[in-house]
């Protein structure tokens, strides 16, 4: 999955990032709390990515 499709999906389920840091950026669901880390790579694993979007509480992309 593409980077860009992904911050995207989180964008569309109400996620914001919180800060950068070096290699990964924070992203959080202001509706549970949850923090998770998104690693700016171009690319972005399908396994990943659904991790990420189960660990913020929103539905896996398609």
């Amino acid at each position: 999955m593409k980077l860009h499709a992904l911050l995207k999906h989180l964008r569309r389920h109400g996620c914001f990032l919180k800060r950068e840091g070096g290699s990964h950026s924070l992203w959080t669901n202001p509706n549970t709390g949850r923090i998770e880390a998104v690693p700016r790579h171009k690319e972005i694993s399908d396994k990943l990515a659904i991790k990420i979007c189960r660990s913020l509480s929103i539905p896996d992309p398609k």
